[in-house]
């Protein structure tokens, strides 16, 4: 509740009286709804479009890869979702992209395809969360979640050309191994 503009107070659920306007208002935010934010898509009438200034992204090992992410948030304290940040969602957006991008640089292309999406996850939720907290944006982060984890469209081919030439390359040395050993 805002008196002449200003915080006043918090209210609870329930049946509350106010002064009426314009002397107070009332401000509504629903805590328990989850928001979704998108980086490096948009989904638009149940139609994904790429959106790549987002979702490109470069490893530690010097590589591009293309990657979508949909983070889970919601508002945890209503004083501080209304009045410490001016543009909640885009901060969650800009945030995230930041957090994102680092814990990104600090991983190799191998790990991000594969098995270390999992750790991508957590650790950018881990810093996004450090992130709004340092902002006291009044947000918690409930999820990230990677959608699509892959080399670029311009360079896959090459990418594949790649990583069936290491394929080749262990194939043939456990076929020596095999035939020093007998």
């Amino acid at each position: 509740v805002t008196r002449f503009g200003e915080f006043n107070r918090v209210e609870g659920p329930g049946l509350k009286f106010k002064i009426p306007n314009p002397v107070e208002t009332a401000e509504i935010v629903n805590v328990s709804l989850i928001r979704e934010t998108n980086i490096g898509f948009e989904d638009r009438n149940g139609r994904k479009m790429n959106n790549q200034a987002e979702s490109l992204m470069l490893t530690g090992d010097q590589n591009i890869v293309d990657i979508d992410v949909t983070i889970q948030w919601r508002a945890a304290d209503s004083k501080d979702y209304l009045f410490n940040v001016r543009d909640p969602e885009a901060t969650v957006k800009i945030a995230a992209e930041s957090a994102l991008r680092e814990v990104v640089g600090r991983t190799e292309i191998q790990q991000a395809l594969s098995v270390g999406r999992e750790k991508i996850e957590l650790e950018t939720a881990a810093l996004l969360q450090q992130t709004l907290d340092e902002y006291q944006a009044g947000i918690d982060i409930e999820r990230v979640q990677l959608q699509n984890v892959q080399a670029p469209d311009a360079v896959r081919e090459a990418f594949e050309d790649v990583q069936k030439a290491q394929q080749d390359r262990d194939k043939a040395a456990n076929k020596a191994e095999a035939y020093y050993n007998q």
